[in-house]
């Protein structure tokens, strides 16, 4: 087996060679990145993206008023180059570049152009432009899932997003036309962070009239970041350009690569042989590969791990038997083997989840080795009595249970965990659970429309606060909340966090959140805190490492070595 191991290897070197050579004698004509999105981006309009998917394009694509360093996880300038905010905390001034231009991809030309005004000079983004995409956020006609965030904050968010009040009405306006004013509800140290998410972004009132809901296509979209759309072939493939016109900033500079290929490949072996093919610049190792990978001297020199601020979690619909009932669904949580996951499955360094929001990422988020007493755990020993406590008291065996479902989005890695949990599930409880897989757009509708017993999500931080997975998530009235959880308690403990300003104080009501969340209610079973997992990246690629679950590909560059 060494010898076999050392032949692939060696081809592997052989290929990752020729691919350095061809990536740099390439970036003497055209530097392009070949990516793989994952799955099909469900849109790419600002105001109705949910996933990480859409998310990761729709940021190349416009630049909010500020924007998160992916690395340092500081708020850096985006659109504006500086902000003021009023002794009180409630008014924040943005002030604007005033010299970018909108663009579009010119398919006859096969070049990124400018987009002119009725006097035949460059449309540049104004002030107009962000209030109207703020508005167009909370707009109900919009019904956009995210509208809740800038709601919560944006003075008369909730009453123009419940219909109450016109648009007009919500705190922003156009001081002047490179001046945005936004009158918040309450201070909040994060505010210039959420100001700056993708939600907040400029938006081409112009081509959201004209085209309506295909606003977002490669035909019609203009845009005004590094990046523009050329070319998005559904379910297959999505071509990002070099924007010329964006002159760059120290926080969000000029594309330095001039094309980004995204493919868009659900399963992590199929891309992983890609990359060893030289037709992937950067992918995840798929579970059978990882020891073979690591042991390698050319390719573990590929790999780099960091940790992510996202959790992965399975959430119960508590709206559904049997789990309408807490004992069941804690039961399932401390039948699984979270460490197992990780050392068997996994192998890039992850932690086990027994929190939902990450600690040392996130401000005032709670360590659960800090509050033993709250935390949920890996604990099949009290399991079993716990599942049989809960037949007895409902006059149920096993055999009466309704068939149980445990449902998560196509991907290799979602399908291993889904069947080990499900083997733990069975040992521990001896119950047989089944496993359903949807491709990704289906699988959120879903969960919109009809939440199944148990399914698989995660969460990636927006903003670097426990505020942004407690309330943000789980708070009764959250559009991402799909458990259709709903607890009096767990909502006050977050809304008096909101207000707090000693963050030990925030971290303690915190800590009282997640108990409810995920030990005495178990609305969900946290799995683990994310890496980038055992990811291999070519080496003619210079980049940085997020600890967001967003790159900036406008910082990646094609070298030679």
């Amino acid at each position: 087996m060494k010898k076999v191991t050392r032949l692939i290897s060696l081809s592997i070197a052989v290929m990752l060679v020729l691919g350095l050579v061809i990536g740099a004698a390439g970036a003497q004509d055209e530097k392009v990145l070949r990516l793989n999105l994952g799955s099909e981006p469900p849109t790419l309009d600002p105001s109705l993206a949910t996933d990480t998917t859409s998310v990761q394009v729709i940021t190349e694509l416009f630049v909010g008023m500020t924007r998160l360093n992916e690395v340092d996880v500081i708020v850096e300038p985006g659109m504006a180059t500086d902000w003021e905010v009023s002794e009180d905390g409630l008014t924040y001034t943005f002030r604007l570049m005033d010299n970018v231009s909108w663009v579009r991809y010119d398919a006859d030309s096969g070049e990124v152009v400018q987009v002119m005004d009725d006097d035949g000079n460059p449309r540049i983004v104004n002030a107009h432009d962000f209030v109207y995409g703020i508005r167009k956020t909370l707009d109900p006609e919009t019904a956009a899932d995210y509208a809740y965030v800038p709601a919560e904050w944006i003075l008369n968010g909730d009453a123009v997003n419940s219909g109450e009040m016109p648009v007009e009405d919500l705190g922003v306006r156009a001081v002047d036309d490179f001046t945005v004013e936004i009158t918040a509800t309450s201070p909040a140290s994060f505010l210039p962070n959420i100001f700056g998410l993708w939600f907040m972004v400029a938006q081409p009132s112009w081509v959201v009239e004209e085209y309506g809901d295909f606003w977002t296509e490669a035909e019609n979209i203009q845009s005004y970041g590094p990046f523009a759309l050329a070319e998005w072939e559904h379910e297959d493939s999505l071509v990002l350009v070099k924007n010329p016109f964006w002159a760059g900033t120290d926080s969000v500079p000029a594309p330095k690569v001039d094309r980004i290929e995204f493919a868009m490949i659900t399963e992590v072996s199929t891309a992983f042989a890609n990359f060893e093919a030289g037709t992937l610049d950067v992918s995840g190792v798929p579970s059978a590969d990882i020891d073979r990978v690591m042991a390698d001297p050319e390719m573990s020199e590929l790999v780099f791990i960091s940790p992510l601020g996202c959790t992965y979690y399975y959430g119960f619909n508590v709206e559904k038997e049997p789990f309408t009932d807490a004992r069941i669904r804690r039961a399932f949580s401390i039948a699984i083997d979270r460490q197992a996951i990780i050392d068997n499955i996994l192998k890039g360094g992850q932690e086990p989840a027994y929190f939902f929001s990450r600690q040392d990422i996130l401000t005032a988020a709670p360590r659960a080795s800090d509050y033993p007493d709250l935390a949920i755990s890996s604990n099949p020993e009290d399991a079993l009595p716990l599942f049989e406590e809960y037949l007895a008291d409902t006059g149920q065996t096993r055999e009466d249970l309704p068939t149980i479902t445990l449902m998560h989005n196509e991907s290799e890695f979602h399908s291993l965990i889904a069947q080990a949990v499900q083997q733990m599930w069975k040992e521990n409880l001896g119950v047989d659970v089944q496993i359903q897989s949807q491709e990704w757009g289906t699988y959120l509708d879903l969960l919109d429309e009809d939440p199944p017993q148990i399914f698989r999500l995660g969460w990636c931080q927006d903003y670097p606060d426990a505020h942004n997975f407690l309330s943000d998530v789980f708070r009764s009235d959250s559009s991402n909340n799909h458990t259709n959880y709903a607890s009096e308690e767990f909502d006050a403990l977050v809304d008096q966090a909101r207000l707090e300003t000693d963050v030990d104080v925030r971290t303690d009501l915190y800590a009282q959140a997640e108990y409810l969340l995920t030990n005495a209610d178990a609305a969900i079973a946290p799995i683990y805190f994310y890496t980038s997992g055992v990811t291999v990246t070519a080496p003619y690629i210079e980049r940085t490492y997020p600890v967001i679950g967003t790159n900036r590909y406008e910082k990646w560059d094609i070298v030679s070595e």
